[in-house]
């Protein structure tokens, strides 16, 4: 039986033996999913915290690149927010300022955690 019938088969569903998932994994290489921060964090989460989301979970992959996503937009929408906020205003001093970005990127950092990562 060549590669091409046997990857065929295997995304029929159908049951292979032995000798045809060895062609198998010679001929299709595996995909790495590579998340950014927030769904490392969520995964990690889920895998000590939760395993049955884990299992019900459908797709783990696009689920995981949902968290990023939304927190990506979550960090931009609360970051303009806060931003404008006369408590963040920039101001001549370079520490300062440097104190006020710090304190805005912990409270976004803060909201996305508990809102989107750690989350049952």
């Amino acid at each position: 039986m060549n590669a091409q019938n046997v990857i065929k088969k295997a995304n029929s569903g159908v049951g292979l033996t032995v000798e045809q998932i060895k062609i198998y994994q010679a001929n299709v290489r595996s995909q790495k999913q590579v998340y950014g921060k927030y769904g490392t964090l969520a995964l990690k989460y889920i895998e000590e915290h939760n395993v049955g989301k884990l299992w019900g979970i459908v797709n783990l992959p696009e689920y995981l690149h949902g968290i990023d996503r939304q927190a990506d937009e979550l960090y931009k929408t609360m970051y303009a927010k806060l931003s404008k906020d006369a408590r963040y205003e920039r101001v001549s001093d370079f520490m300062e300022n440097y104190r006020r970005q710090t304190e805005i990127q912990r409270l976004i950092e803060e909201e996305i955690l508990n809102e989107l990562v750690y989350v049952d």
